[in-house]
This record gives C-alpha cells, sequence and structure tokens, in this order.
C-alpha cells in the first residue's frame, strides 16, 4: 500500500488540499500586492524627507564656504559653496518632481523654491561685492539679516514639510501593520483548516509510514555493513598500494646511487686523475696556469663530496655497513656542521629490523630537513632508546614551534613520517606549541637477535 493509494481512497482529500492551496496563495497574493504599494509610497515619502534634510544642509554648507572665504579670503571655501549651490538645485529638481502631484503641497514647494533662490542669490551677490574689493557693500550686506531671514523662511518651509511628511508615512506604517495583520489571520486560519486535513490524512499513512522506516532501517543496517567492508577492503589496497610504493621508491633510490656511485664517481675520478698528470707534466707553467688547475683540483673534489653526500642520503652505505647507531651520529654531525647547529645525541643500541631501521634514519631525516627550513632552533636533540623491549626515537628542537591541529607547515613530511612508522607497526606522536621548539616521538617494536640476523 503506497501514499498514492491512500490519497486516492479519500475522495476529499484531493479537491480540499486544491482549494487550501488557492485560498493561500491568493490571501498571499494580495497581501505581498497591498504591502508592496505601501511600502512603495513609504520609500518615497522617506526619500522626500531626505532632499528636504539634504536642501536645508546644502544651503547651509554653502553659506558656511562662503563665510570662510570673506574671511580668509582663501578660495578653497569656495569649494563646499559651489557643492552646495549643485546639491541644492538638484534637491529642488527631486522635490518638485515628487509634489508634482500634490496640489495641497504646490505653494509651499513654490515658496521653498523661491526663498531657496533668493537665499542662493543674496550668497552669490555677497561673494560678487567682495571679489570687487567693495568691503562696506558685501559688509553690510551680511550685518543687514537679510540672509538670517531667508534661511529662517527655509527652515519653517522644510520643518512643514517634513513634519507632513512624517504624518504620511506614519499613517503608512499603520497601513502596512494592517495589511499584514490581515494577511497573517488569514493564513492562520488556513494553515488551521490545512492541519485539519493534514492529520487526518497522517492517521490513514501511519501504518504505511512505520512499515516503510522499518524497511529503511533494514536497508540502512545492510548498507552500512556494505560500506564497512567495502572501506576495510579499500584500506587495505590502499596500505598495500602504497607499501609498494614506498618500497619501489627506495628500490629507484637504490638503483640512483649505484648509477650516481659507479657512472658518475668513475667520470670524476677520472677528471680528477687527468688534471693530477696535467699538473706533475707542466711543471714550468706560469702561476695563472696553475692556480686554475689547483681550482679545477679543489671543484673535481667538492663534486666528488657532492656526489658522496647526495648518495648517501639516497641510500645511506654506513646503514648496511655501520648500523644504525652510528649512521645516526653522523647524519647527525653533518647535519649540525650544514645548518650550524649544536646537535647532541644519545644513542643506545636497539634491535630492529633492516626496514625499520630504514624507517628511523628517514624519520630522523626529514625532522632535521623541518628543522633547517622552519624551526630556526639553535639546539637540537636526537635520542634511540629502548625501554622494555620497544624502541624510542626521539627528535627536540628549541625552535618557533607551531599549532599541530591548525599548522600546515611540512604537513607532507609529517604524514610521511606517520605512515612509515605506522607502516612498521610503530607509532608517532608530534608535541609543539608556539614559541616552545617541536618534539617528534616515534615508537617501534624491537625483533629478536635472530630475526635480525636473518633480515
Amino acid at each position: 500500500m503506497t501514499i498514492a493509494s491512500h490519497i486516492r481512497r479519500s475522495v476529499w482529500t484531493v479537491p480540499f488540499a486544491v482549494l487550501m492551496a488557492a485560498l493561500l496563495i491568493a490571501i498571499s497574493e494580495l497581501s505581498y500586492r497591498q504591502a508592496t504599494l505601501s511600502l512603495d509610497q513609504l520609500g518615497q515619502m522617506g526619500k522626500a524627507s531626505i532632499d528636504i534634510q539634504v536642501l536645508l544642509r546644502a544651503l547651509t554648507d554653502a553659506e558656511t564656504g562662503e563665510r570662510g572665504y570673506l574671511l580668509t579670503g582663501r578660495r578653497e571655501y569656495l569649494q563646499p559653496y559651489a557643492e552646495g549651490r549643485r546639491s541644492a538645485a538638484a534637491s529642488l529638481a527631486e522635490l518638485r518632481r515628487y509634489y508634482a502631484y500634490s496640489p495641497e503641497t504646490a505653494k509651499e514647494i513654490a515658496d521653498l523654491a523661491a526663498i531657496t533662490e533668493e537665499k542662493l542669490s543674496e550668497l552669490a551677490t555677497t561673494l560678487e561685492l567682495y571679489d570687487k574689493g567693495e568691503g562696506d557693500g558685501w559688509r553690510e550686506l551680511i550685518l543687514s539679516n537679510i540672509g538670517k531671514e531667508k534661511m529662517d523662511g527655509v527652515r519653517a518651509l522644510a520643518t512643514r514639510l517634513v513634519e507632513r511628511e512624517s504624518s504620511r508615512v506614519e499613517a503608512g506604517r499603520q497601513d502596512v501593520y494592517r495589511i499584514l495583520v490581515l494577511g497573517r489571520i488569514g493564513i492562520s486560519l488556513m494553515a488551521a483548516l490545512g492541519v485539519f486535513g493534514f492529520i487526518r490524512y497522517l492517521r490513514q499513512s501511519a501504518e504505511l509510514l512505520a512499515r516503510r522506516a522499518e524497511q529503511e532501517r533494514i536497508v540502512r543496517m545492510e548498507r552500512d555493513a556494505l560500506e564497512v567492508e567495502v572501506k576495510l577492503q579499500r584500506s587495505a589496497q590502499i596500505d598495500d598500494l602504497a607499501r609498494h610504493l614506498q618500497t619501489a621508491r627506495e628500490d629507484e633510490r637504490s638503483r640512483l646511487a649505484r648509477d650516481l656511485h659507479d657512472e658518475l664517481g668513475a667520470l670524476l675520478t677520472a677528471a680528477k686523475l687527468d688534471a693530477a698528470r696535467l699538473k706533475s707534466r707542466l711543471s714550468s707553467t706560469t702561476p695563472e696556469i696553475a692556480e686554475r688547475l689547483a681550482h679545477l683540483n679543489e671543484a673535481l673534489s667538492s663534486g666528488i663530496a657532492l656526489k658522496r653526500r647526495i648518495i648517501e642520503d639516497l641510500r645511506p652505505s654506513s646503514l648496511t655497513h655501520l648500523g644504525l647507531l652510528a649512521t645516526l651520529d653522523i647524519q647527525a654531525r653533518e647535519f649540525g656542521e650544514r645548518a650550524g647547529l649544536a646537535v647532541v645525541c644519545d644513542l643506545q643500541p636497539v634491535q630492529l629490523s633492516e626496514s625499520a631501521d630504514l624507517t628511523v634514519y628517514r624519520l630522523v631525516q626529514e625532522a632535521f630537513t623541518n628543522i633547517a627550513k622552519y624551526a630556526q632552533a639553535h639546539n637540537v636533540t636526537v635520542s634511540v632508546q629502548a625501554r622494555d623491549g620497544v624502541a624510542h626515537i626521539l627528535v627536540r628542537d628549541d625552535g618557533v614551534g607551531f599549532n599541530p591541529d591548525i599548522s600546515k607547515r611540512a604537513a607532507h613530511g609529517l604524514v610521511g613520517m606517520r605512515y612509515r612508522v605506522e607502516t612498521e607497526g610503530g607509532a608517532l606522536r608530534v608535541e609543539s606549541r608556539p614559541g616552545h621548539g617541536t618534539c617528534i616521538l616515534a615508537t617501534l617494536q624491537e625483533c629478536k637477535a635472530d630475526n635480525v640476523a636473518a633480515g
């Protein structure tokens, strides 16, 4: 049984719903149109009041600019005077358009326009007399209080117009309130009738909805179980793929290190031997040639050292030949020399597999990289300790630190560290606060001696 079948069983449901919808639409549309008309009128009234206030302010600005020019003789005071004249003319034009269809205010607008023109004319005449050098004339005109009388007349007319507009605005507001109240009552009545019909409908469909809810719950449980299974399979596949990519990257590093060692090493060594032969055979060379040969020999030696450092970064041979602790000690000393930092090592023997040794090496390498780029540190501590069959690896600096919850600096490096450690069955924790340095702590399970040897 569906909702459509319930509707078909109730003969009056569809007509009743259509009627309620039509009444609601009619009431809403009527209220909207009346309210919109009233609001438009209120907006025009408010604009008229603003234009009146702008006119008063424009005349005041013009008079202020005129007085400033008369007192100081500085022409920059004429700018507010000119702007006030333009603004007053624009406001008068707007007021004439607004009151064009209002016969009861036609005389007041005409009087306002006339007295405004007289005030502006009085200001212009005063400035003209001042510019002609007729000091007695413009002073007498100012002291005659003609300008004050004109300004008082403008204010009186403007006040009457503003009061009239305020009364009309209040009446319009009351109209809007009445329209809204009527619309509210009508919609409330229609809503009450709609609720009554809806309750009747709900009683008929309650059983259907309950049955559907049960079916949806069963489907949701099955979907959630399927999503969990798919997520587990996908996570396992992603972990396998990431592990494969990590192994492939290390293999590629090893291959590249071998190629650099064999091919580039042979080329640099041969070049250095040729330079040595040239130096021995050119015993009677000039000082300039000898200096050039010495510089070439130094450059080749630097190239060989750079090649050796790159190879060690790609695949540290010391990790295979000397072990983890010696490799970390070398790595720390070289980093301290390059970065100019004090690096303190506390390295104790731990039993880890070959892959775990490489993970620890890469962890410390990435931590050193981040310290050099971001930390602004002065002291660095590297610690490797074994407690209760667990290897604890710690890298701490006294740099600027960061907020691990919001900082994006070295985000990929930290993610890579965490994944490497978790791939080996360990855990990684980053502790840092702005201004309090950073501490990276990793824990890995130790292996038995025979497992290490087998690895």
